[in-house]
């Protein structure tokens, strides 16, 4: 393995190497979001097929950052980092060389692996970094979640519309590999590691259980919410994960440390999570489809994709711009009070956008103040985990806080496509959502942060305003 430089680098530069790191692995996200009317002529494929190329990207995410989080915990959370990026990179390679749907959904599921990054960022932070700084770093690579997905969306919509569509996948391996490249000279191996064995069986069967739990969430709409299919999934599911969890009970070293995991503070904070989850990607889902609706039907914009993508790019820049803002709330009132003003902004931003939804500005308007809203909450919520777990269990905890996260926006995918297809008019020979339909989305976003913000008031107040800060001495 190649060493960083003998000299240490600034903490500024650490923590843009990391954040960039951060970035890169979330716009995996929105990369082929421009491209999925398209794909079935593309690969080839039904449409119901062609969904695998999305599908795919959010599963492997999911799956990959607990695991990720305990292997950098026992052997190394750089080197992790690095093999992390690697998968992206060889999944865009592989994606940016074919056609064909096997190998897409494969080169995307690899894509998803790079999802473990965020979660291994904080975590090198917290080892790495003075304890002044921690607070302001996190909250940059929290942040990069929501604006790597934001900013995404415009750039690849641009490049897929005005160049072969492979260019972005050619891009996003440039990308990877710069990344990769800046960790082994930037970046160190952190000090702490945990002296265990790694635990396969349980990995292999939280993989079978989030798979089985994951698929009848995101596939559901198209399978039918009673079909064989999806109900043999969900109970697959639930029968896994009661058998993965009395086991992982009964392991001495257990991947996920479900005794640490059931505290207060950690599991109200992941189950909030989930709901701040939810309520961002009702964002994502809704809004471009309401800028792209035709002017026709009344409510409709009839922006094209990339004019949709740039109005909602501000809300991104809002999340990065607010990271400070976040640090110094955390340090003045402490990550819980956080966590519940960003709870609050989001419900704000969606209780706007159902009052106030008849042009572009409203619309931008309204998403700078849940991409605002997103930005607070995603900082305090690692600090509010770093806090109530052992330093040696960095890693695996925050790769299970970002689960938490990604079973929020898998859900709300979900959701959002059932409402606003049950709420389709249809107008010239196309079927789009209602106006009905969209406000009713947005009063469930909202209601999803305000519950966000009603499990948040049941995690303990904490004594000193930065627990992050103290737990690192």
């Amino acid at each position: 393995m190649v060493k960083p430089a003998g000299r240490a680098p600034s903490p500024r530069v650490f923590v843009v190497v990391l954040a960039t790191c951060g970035l890169v692995a979330s716009f995996m996200q929105t990369l082929v979001v421009p491209l999925i009317p398209s794909f079935p002529r593309l690969l080839n494929a039904t449409p119901s097929d062609a969904s695998w190329v999305v599908t795919v990207t959010l599963v492997a995410g999911a799956v990959v950052m607990p695991v990720s989080g305990r292997l950098g915990d026992l052997y190394g959370k750089r080197r992790l980092l690095l093999i992390s990026l690697g998968f992206l990179v060889a999944g865009s390679v592989v994606s940016a060389l074919t056609s064909s749907l096997a190998l897409m959904v494969l080169g995307r599921g690899l894509q998803g692996c790079a999802m473990g990054a965020i979660p291994l960022g904080i975590s090198i932070m917290r080892d790495e970094l003075a304890p002044e700084r921690v607070g302001a770093a996190i909250s940059v690579m929290s942040s990069t979640l929501g604006v790597g997905g934001a900013i995404g969306l415009p750039v690849s919509a641009l490049v897929a519309q005005n160049a072969d569509w492979h260019v972005l996948f050619w891009a996003s391996a440039g990308l990877g590999l710069v990344c990769g490249l800046l960790i082994l000279f930037v970046v160190p191996e952190s000090p702490v590691k945990t002296p265990a064995p790694f635990d396969y069986l349980g990995a292999l069967g939280l993989t079978a259980g989030l798979v089985c739990l994951l698929l009848p969430i995101v596939k559901g709409g198209e399978w039918g919410w009673g079909s064989g299919r999806t109900l043999g999934f969900a109970g697959t599911a639930v029968a896994i994960l009661l058998i993965w969890g009395t086991y992982q009970l009964r392991r001495r070293d257990p991947l996920v440390d479900l005794r640490v995991s059931a505290r207060r503070p950690v599991l109200f904070t992941n189950l909030a999570s989930i709901m701040i989850g939810f309520a961002l990607y009702s964002m994502a889902l809704s809004f471009p489809q309401l800028l792209q609706a035709p002017a026709s039907t009344g409510y409709g914009l009839g922006l094209t994709m990339v004019q949709a993508g740039l109005c909602l790019a501000p809300n991104g820049l809002v999340m990065f711009m607010l990271s400070p803002v976040s640090a110094r709330l955390i340090e003045r009132y402490g990550p819980r009070t956080t966590l519940m003003t960003g709870a609050v902004t989001i419900a704000t931003g969606y209780l706007f956008a159902t009052v106030l939804m008849d042009n572009a500005f409203e619309l931008i308007t309204a998403s700078i103040i849940i991409g605002g809203g997103v930005g607070i909450a995603y900082a305090a919520m690692p600090a509010l985990i770093m806090g109530s777990v052992p330093v040696t269990e960095t890693a695996s905890a925050n790769g299970l806080n970002s689960l938490m996260r990604s079973v929020g926006t898998s859900t709300s995918s979900a959701v959002m496509a059932t409402m606003l297809a049950s709420l389709a008019i249809t107008v010239g020979g196309v079927s789009v959502p209602s106006a009905t339909g969209f406000r009713l989305s947005f009063v469930v976003a909202a209601g999803a942060a305000l519950l966000g913000l009603a499990l948040t008031a049941f995690v303990p107040k904490q004594r000193q305003p930065e627990p992050l800060v103290a737990s690192v001495h």
